[in-house]
């Protein structure tokens, strides 16, 4: 009978430890999940600030702004602009 209250003892204690592992591990997970929605709201807060930014670079007024401060670039007028002529090699 003693022998049988030992092991029993033996198994309530195991299982309790097992209890507490399990918990442990289970908020360690939860506090990982509640970090990686958090990172993951932050990222797309950032792409969604990103897009805007990415839109405002690219419009047509900034595009030649640009174009003719950075790469001296002007509109083409018909006074100078060079036309090339394409003509076929002569025949052997």
């Amino acid at each position: 009978m003693m022998r049988l209250n030992l092991v029993l003892l033996f198994a309530v204690m195991a299982s309790a430890m097992y209890l507490v592992g399990v918990q442990y591990d289970s908020r360690r997970i939860f506090t990982e999940l509640d970090k990686a929605r958090s990172e993951a709201h932050r990222l797309e807060l950032e792409n969604e600030r990103l897009q805007v930014e990415k839109r405002a670079q690219t419009t047509p007024a900034r595009v030649e702004r640009l174009a003719r401060e950075k790469l001296q670039m002007r509109q083409a007028k018909p006074g100078i602009t060079t036309y090339v002529t394409y003509s076929e090699p002569a025949a052997p």
